[in-house]
């Protein structure tokens, strides 16, 4: 059974990663219109800014402990240890057990052929596993009827798992919207339609265990994530220690 933990007013779920992917898979298949968000540093501090957002992630099915200092400070706060459950690992978890259980899925976000990336490595290592669809939406905001249209599509298609990938905090914005339109359990999940599908890697496992992700990312792309990384996580370390002292 997965619990919970405050990091910055945030609830971040708790507990094995098996039990998540369970959990993921059982919301799909109870089709209630349902979200999960994947929380790194950069999403826990866009919500301690915005109020909005803030309700966004307290209002989801489940948060995430994407991020390796959330996954440490949540296990911290629950006097255990707690591993990271990414995106990135979510979903080849999720589509293959999905494969298994017989539950269908559909992509949402990126472009064609980043998708077709996907459904290529999808339909070659998991035959059993049933694609509803995919669906690269423009981007830009969507009209009244290209929304309507893209809802339709994914009704029709029927999904148990609806991956989104529109960056954050679009995606989690998006799902919160959309909930009560779309009988799925929707997942943000964001960079993770790029390395399923092949066209980024991932760094070694001990080298995420010494949360270098970030360093990495900031490598590949300086000048639109050096805001994100150096400013955010610099922001986020003074709010806990803050936020530590202050409760201590």
């Amino acid at each position: 059974m997965l619990s919970k933990q405050l990091v910055l007013d945030s609830p971040i779920a708790i507990g094995p990663f098996n039990e998540f992917v369970d959990t993921i898979l059982q919301l799909g298949a109870a089709r209630s219109s349902a979200y999960v968000c994947c929380a790194n540093v950069h999403m826990l501090v866009e919500a301690h800014r915005d109020a909005s957002f803030q309700k966004v992630l307290a209002e989801a099915n489940l948060v995430t402990p994407d991020g390796g200092p959330v996954a440490s400070i949540a296990g911290w706060r629950s006097g255990q240890r707690q591993e990271r459950v990414a995106g990135m690992d979510l979903l080849p978890a999720l589509l293959a057990e999905a494969a298994k259980r017989g539950q269908s899925v559909y992509f949402y976000g990126t472009t064609d052929d980043v998708l077709q990336a996907i459904v290529d490595r999808a339909r070659r290592e998991l035959p059993a596993l049933r694609i509803g669809g995919t669906c690269a939406p423009p981007f830009r905001p969507l009209t009244p009827a290209e929304e309507a249209q893209h809802m339709a599509a994914i009704n029709a298609a029927d999904p148990d798992l609806l991956f989104v990938a529109l960056g954050c905090p679009r995606q989690e914005k998006w799902m919160a919207a959309h909930r009560g339109q779309v009988k799925a359990c929707m997942l943000g999940v964001g960079q993770a339609f790029l390395t399923y599908a092949g066209l980024e890697q991932r760094l070694p496992v001990w080298a995420r265990r010494l949360w270098l992700e970030w360093a990495y990312r900031l490598w590949l792309e300086p000048r639109r994530l050096w805001r994100r990384y150096l400013l955010t996580n610099s922001r986020f370390l003074y709010l806990m220690a803050r936020q530590t002292l202050t409760r201590g």
